[in-house]
């Protein structure tokens, strides 16, 4: 076989498979067929930012980090990292360890509420589209046809909430379906950087995604190869189950093979149930022999291009080292990504630090490094206050948590090497209570560090690392009484912390306990004093991964958590010179800390370098390269509801926001300063899918080396519909030595000034000027030109749609 063309072979296999040995093929545990030399197949291995589930790996920083470099080959290079990190570990377990990549996430980041939004790009779909494809690029790898992994992009389509996720509706308007949504997805397909696609769990204008007819009008359009649509985890079953949208399981399962669906995630590992519903739906007639061939031929195209049905020898990838995961190089490329994540949101002057200052590192993330959902486990970890320590004479730490110990009538709350908390007459054990906001907490016994959690059976134990899991047991929420006593409200069982008769603490048996709460120590007050005895206080704050806006969970709201907002301002009055860490996976409203501190700095959870990317920033061993890709608000009030996926309409996003941001998108600052100046463009007129050359003399004119995204928008000024009030085209980083300059050049191809025109069903542009902006971010314009575009509207929609497909 392996002197056939492609095509061939595929001809050739699908003519010698019996329809139960394709339909074994259609699951995501694939079923082998030895008879054919066909081994089994898995997809979904997940690498959002390396290689996740599957022990130690290189922990890259957040998705929503490494967009925040706006730096395309560094973003392609992690990506090739973890695509490399997957072969191993498929070489090392090939029947546990697919080739298959569910990554990376391409939805727009709409609404900073989104529970899943460490796992985007950004809220611009050009940018969101040419990031993912640098990723997509690195984890495919640079072989003509064959593949190191098969990237997959999540999730399609309008997938932006967790609440009811299930069962409720994104209506996109077809202007918002065509300027917003799709072209992100478009960008890694056209490219041939990702070769399949996960529908989401949501509907769409009412039909579940799983049946859109999208999957094969649309996104199938964009890809030389065939495109492999796998379904997310149940969401066929959804269907005929939450949806109801039919009647029964095969009837369901069969419109999704129908619509396009050619992978089924669900059951785990046991294909049977699947099986059983496409068999019967053939019975039935509800699909054909030709529906199935098709989807199997779609899987064993990716399974080909990634050398699965090649004998020994021909793979290029096949024999990457088991030594690779986490080696040095992809040690330093953690490091490199996360430094380059780091976003100076304000500055006074009072950053970089000297190097002979005393610094107090406080706060519930000084001394951690917190991993999310998709992580892989951590094979080391360096935190802030670790990154610090041995580069200043002096280095201190405090969590800034509130010390406790619990009594229940006159007995002591206390854990025993680890075991289950129980009353006893003893000295009680001290926990220290790190607040995640609204009024969620976790308890973290002192003598141990492990966290309080409730096991299977119900029981309180002291055993757990953190908050974490698919159903995190590891959360509180304190109902305190004005006579000082407190009941623990169990959040994942959803029941009151009780004891039972041998005086075990349990969320399944006695009455409701109330909790006389002692306070050893008030955490505030330390930390505030460990800041007035230093020279500079670095407070690290910002989110846990798993808590409060988390797949499956949405944010109410912007805020920092009450703890944590007043840990901040006791140590800004203990000690001015206080500059915000801020690590989180999504935008806070940091109003407070922008107008009193001197400082504020902002990352995604950085992963295993993390401590030490922020100590090369605040030491001025690195510049502060980061840009944001989403729009800081200053309050939750100037969000529309969550469900509401009109970003036009709702003048959402920092294309249509009227109002004033906390910070703009595009927004970061540099150690260096820069001023723009000659700005030229190529030609003043250009006709529809022309492209010009726009350029500026960008110069550094501060005392230190610094790193400049020059970014270019632009804005049409008239027009028949509403349009943007400014729209990225193009970026370029650019590092200068400080008295240098240097030309920059952008390109602004004038297909992408298209609007989608829902009457003629295209892509259209219009005879209009535009003003182009060239800056340092959405809001901060340093020089304005003008482009006359003509020759537009009817011939322009298919210059658009190619200048999509090269991207």
């Amino acid at each position: 076989m392996t002197d056939r063309t492609p095509h061939h072979r595929l001809d050739d296999l699908l003519a010698r498979l019996t329809v139960p040995e394709k339909l074994g093929l259609l699951h995501q545990w694939q079923a082998p067929v030895p008879r054919l030399g066909l081994p089994a197949f898995r997809t979904g291995t997940e690498a959002l930012h390396g290689v996740a589930w599957l022990g130690e790996a290189t922990v890259f920083p957040q998705a929503l980090g490494l967009a925040a470099s706006w730096n395309p080959d560094l973003i392609r290079a992690v990506g090739a990292a973890a695509g490399d990190e997957v072969r191993a570990k498929h070489r090392a377990d090939p029947q546990r360890v697919g080739l298959n990549v569910w990554a990376p996430v391409v939805n727009p980041l709409r609404d900073p509420r989104w529970g899943r939004n460490e796992e985007g790009w950004s809220e611009d779909p050009w940018l969101t589209g040419h990031l993912a494809t640098a990723y997509a690029r690195g984890l495919r790898g640079e072989h003509p046809t064959l593949l190191r992994t098969a990237p997959t992009l999540k999730h399609f389509l309008g997938y932006n909430n967790e609440t009811d996720r299930a069962v409720t509706s994104s209506d996109l308007p077809p202007r918002v379906l065509h300027e917003y949504e799709l072209p992100a997805f478009r960008a890694p397909l056209a490219a041939g950087a990702a070769v399949a696609v996960m529908a989401s769990y949501n509907l769409v204008d009412g039909v579940p995604a799983h049946l859109s007819p999208l999957i094969n009008g649309e996104l199938r359009g964009w890809a030389d190869d065939e495109v492999m649509v796998v379904g997310d985890a149940g969401a066929v079953g959804n269907i005929a189950g939450v949806q109801k949208h039919l009647p029964d399981h095969v009837t369901g399962f069969a419109a999704a093979l129908r619509a396009g669906v050619d992978s089924f995630t669900e059951d785990d590992e046991d294909r049977a149930p699947t099986v059983d519903r496409l068999t019967e739906a053939l019975a039935r007639g509800l699909i054909s022999e030709s529906d199935v061939d098709r989807a199997v031929r779609r899987i064993l195209s990716v399974r080909l291009r990634l050398g699965d049905l090649d004998p020994p020898g021909h793979d290029p990838y096949a024999d990457v080292p088991a030594d690779v995961v986490n080696c040095p190089a992809h040690r330093e490329l953690a490091r490199e990504a996360a430094r380059q994540s780091i976003v100076l949101l304000s500055n006074d002057g009072l950053l970089p630090l000297p190097a002979d200052l005393r610094v107090a590192v406080l706060g519930p993330l000084a001394d951690t490094v917190l991993t999310d959902w998709y992580s892989g486990t951590l094979p080391y970890a360096v935190s802030p206050y670790a990154g610090l320590l041995g580069r200043l004479p002096e280095v201190t730490t405090h969590p800034g948590a509130d010390r406790i110990a619990l009594r229940l009538d006159g007995r002591a709350v206390r854990c025993a090497d680890g075991g289950p908390l129980a009353l006893a007459d003893a000295t009680p054990t001290e926990f220290d209570v790190v607040d995640w906001g609204h009024g969620v907490v976790a308890l973290r016994a002192v003598d141990s560090g492990r966290y309080v959690g409730a096991d299977e059976a119900g029981a309180l134990v002291v055993d757990r690392p953190g908050p974490g899991g698919w159903v995190v047991r590891e959360t509180f929420r304190p109902q305190h009484r004005p006579d000082g006593t407190a009941l623990l409200h169990h959040l994942a069982t959803g029941r009151p912390v009780g004891v039972g008769p041998d005086g075990r603490l349990s969320v399944t048996t006695g009455d409701p306990a109330v909790f006389t709460v002692e306070l050893r120590v008030d955490g505030a007050a330390e930390a505030a004093a460990l800041a007035a005895a230093a020279d500079v206080a670095v407070v690290v704050l910002g989110n846990h991964p798993m808590v409060n806006g988390r797949e499956t969970e949405d944010r109410a709201d912007l805020t920092l958590p009450g703890g944590q907002e007043g840990l901040l301002r006791a140590v800004h009055a203990a000690n001015p010179r206080t500059v915000l860490a801020l690590t989180s996976s999504y935008p806070y409203a940091v109003g407070w800390a922008r107008e009193h501190l001197p400082a504020v700095l902002w990352s995604a959870h950085g992963g295993q370098e993390h401590g030490n990317a922020l100590a090369d920033v605040l030491l001025g061993a690195e510049d502060p390269g980061g840009r944001l890709t989403q729009t800081w608000y200053a309050d939750t009030a100037e969000l529309p509801d969550l469900l509401d996926y009109d970003v036009i309409g709702a003048d959402a996003t920092y294309l249509y926001h009227r109002g004033e941001p906390l910070y703009p998108f595009g927004h970061g600052l540099s150690y260096g300063r820069f001023d723009y100046a000659d700005l030229r463009l190529s030609t003043a007129t250009a006709q529809a899918g022309e492209e010009v050359e726009v350029s500026v003399e960008v110069t550094n004119t501060g005392r230190r080396p610094g790193t400049e995204v020059v970014q270019l928008y632009t804005r049409q000024r008239r027009s028949r519909v509403k349009q943007p009030l400014r729209q990225l085209r193009d970026f370029a980083r650019v590092t200068l030595e400080p008295g240098c300059a240097a030309r920059v050049t952008l390109r602004l191809r004038t297909a992408d000034l298209s609007w989608w025109d829902a009457d003629r069903a295209a892509a259209v542009v219009e005879d209009a000027t535009h003003s182009v902006l060239v800056g340092r971010s959405a809001r901060d314009v340093r020089l304005v030109g003008a482009l006359t575009v003509t020759g537009g509207d009817v011939a322009a929609g298919a210059a658009a749609r190619r200048s999509g497909a090269a991207r």
